[in-house]
């Protein structure tokens, strides 16, 4: 039996091992002063959470393999820390996760990821989102996430709806 429920405080554990696991797949595509061990370190999670994140799971006999965070930002949702178990992976998890924080907005979602990372990037286009111009890229970085200004250089950022040129968000 498989189901997407919201992560609760005793779910920290997980998520934290979830998130560590899957972004494996990163440690060879993003720069390497952008990699650090572990990927997310419990406290960041923390602070996440403490900043609205709230993380939903997609759980399979009882445990949870994958989790995906929404977050409200001024008048946007983001998508946040979406991983899915190495084991896990390619069987819809991802996509069902996805598709339920959408069910849950009537806003604007945007999503950054590392410009590298094609597989994310072809994820989030299969289900609808596109990317955005690089001018627009960095201004919405600046606006919705706090992040580095290197990290910012090695985003994409891809918004559902998509966003017209006008320059507005």
């Amino acid at each position: 039996m498989s189901t997407v429920r919201p992560c609760l405080d005793e779910d920290r554990a997980a998520i934290h091992a979830i998130v560590n696991a899957a972004a494996e797949a990163y440690r060879s595509v993003i720069p390497a002063d952008r990699w650090h061990e572990p990927y997310m370190p419990r406290r960041e999670l923390e602070t996440e959470i403490d900043a609205g994140v709230a993380f939903w799971g997609y759980e399979t006999d009882g445990a949870l393999v994958g989790v995906m965070g929404i977050q409200p930002v001024l008048d946007v949702d983001l998508i946040r820390h979406a991983y899915v178990l190495p084991g896990s992976q390619r069987r819809g998890i991802g996509a069902a996760l996805l598709g339920h924080l959408e069910s849950m907005s009537r806003r604007r979602t945007l999503v950054g990821t590392w410009a590298a990372a094609d597989w994310a990037i072809r994820f989030y286009r299969q289900n609808g989102f596109e990317l955005v111009s690089e001018e627009r890229k960095t201004m919405l970085l600046k606006t919705y996430w706090t992040i580095p200004d290197r990290q910012i250089d090695a985003s994409v950022v891809l918004a559902k709806p998509p966003l017209n040129d006008s320059g507005g968000r």
